[in-house]
């Protein structure tokens, strides 16, 4: 899925270059590159000055001059566009006062660093202004320093016209590089802000999933049990206490099903507190609970069992048994059927769960499962999304003769596999 970066985001810079390395090595770091550029100036300075010109004594002089001129260098980690700044407004006043360009060339690769620092953490308007000004300052000295040398003639040399071109590129190059680490930050905050809302999309639709097939089987079942109850409840008192104690068991059920959820939800530590161990959510090992609880509700629910049974990851132990929960549920609630029939059928490389009633649903009846099919209800819908997170197959389909059959198919991973 592309992921684009809005233009009216509020821009975030990326973190300093050297933010790993503990302080007093970012400060040597700092030092060091200072005293370098020092170095640079004052072998420039003094190297490039014509002989007999008196600079042997003012050498000390010159020596500080030199690490004043460094001294900017030492904001470019927090400040890079006053760094800039102020390297670019020496360069100009060097020359101003006389300077070769070959005495301040130095300055020309530093400022070229700081513009791709300037384009990498700052916006880029500030990027871009920064490389324009870079090359005017750089493109001034030299062509000043050319034209006082040589006159017009000096400038047009077909060699100076092309180190006045590599100054330009240097500059695009370093304005590029800082672009391009400014986009790949910001492109990866885009990629981790967009897995950051996927996976809270995710986890809602998880937890709505184990909601619904949770609370919706026993809520069904209550609801049948209450209404059966509160008919017999003067004519056969036995059938009603019967009623009562099967919601009463239901709702322990949910009850204890829901703490469990909640516990695991609001679990910040990676190892449960001494004494709150949860339990476990619940797997094909608890079918027999369910036709047990469906009967009460008044459906005699059939399991069948094929294949050599054997491990199953609790994704698909669980997932099995929660479409097999659903299924029945909308038996309960949904059709008018006395009769399911829940076959699990474990294959060499696959595990296959059916479930068949004998309710008198047809395509065309209009029956509450037709409309939760074409995906009006959330069941269905549910347990579609279960399968397909297993990378599985899923049908839900109204019978010709009548009745509902919902079949599910888990692939198994290899270690599973016979």
């Amino acid at each position: 899925m592309p992921v684009s970066v809005s233009e009216t985001t509020p821009y975030a810079p990326p973190p300093p270059l050297m933010q790993r390395l503990p302080r007093s090595a970012r400060a040597a770091v700092t030092g060091c590159a200072v005293a370098l550029l020092g170095l640079l100036l004052y072998a420039a300075i003094t190297g490039g000055a014509e002989p007999g010109g008196g600079l042997d004594s003012e050498a000390a002089s010159l020596a500080a001059a030199s690490v004043v001129m460094a001294a900017p260098l030492a904001a470019a980690r927090r400040r890079p566009s006053a760094a800039l700044a102020l390297l670019l407004a020496e360069a100009a006043a060097a020359a101003a006062l006389g300077l070769r360009a070959e005495q301040v060339w130095p300055l020309f690769p530093v400022t070229g660093l700081l513009v791709a620092a300037v384009a990498a953490t700052r916006t880029p308007r500030a990027g871009l202004a920064a490389a324009f000004a870079t090359v005017a300052v750089q493109e001034t000295v030299l062509q000043v320093d050319l034209f006082r040398d040589g006159g017009r003639g000096r400038v047009l040399a077909p060699g100076f016209i092309a180190l006045t071109a590599c100054l330009a590129l240097l500059v695009l190059l370093a304005w590029l590089t800082g672009t391009y680490v400014r986009q790949r930050h910001a492109y990866g905050g885009a990629l981790r802000a967009h897995a950051a809302a996927q996976a809270v999309t995710a986890e809602r639709l998880r937890i709505a999933r184990e909601l619904h097939d949770m609370v919706a089987h026993s809520i069904g079942v209550i609801a049948i049990q209450a209404g059966a109850g509160s008919r017999v409840i003067d004519s056969e008192p036995e059938r009603a206490r019967g009623a009562l104690t099967a919601i009463e068991t239901t709702s322990r059920e949910t009850l204890r099903g829901l703490r469990t959820m909640l516990d695991i939800l609001r679990r910040t530590d990676p190892e449960p507190a001494s004494g709150a161990e949860a339990e476990p959510f619940s797997g094909l090992a608890d079918l027999d609970r369910l036709v047990a609880t469906t009967a009460h509700a008044g459906v005699q629910v059939e399991v069948r069992h094929g294949g050599e049974r054997r491990g199953l990851t609790e994704a698909v132990d669980r997932s099995a048994f929660r479409i097999i929960q659903e299924s029945v549920t909308n038996v309960v609630r949904h059709a008018d059927a006395r009769h399911c029939r829940v076959t699990v059928e474990w294959r060499p490389h696959d595990l296959s769960v059916e479930i068949v009633d004998d309710g008198p649903d047809h395509p065309d009846s209009g029956s509450p499962r037709a409309a939760a099919r074409t995906g009006t209800g959330y069941g269905i819908r549910g347990m579609r999304e279960r399968v397909a997170l297993l990378d599985g197959d899923f049908t839900a389909d109204p019978r010709p003769e009548g009745g509902y059959r919902v079949a599910a198919r888990f692939p198994l991973p290899p270690t599973e596999a016979p």
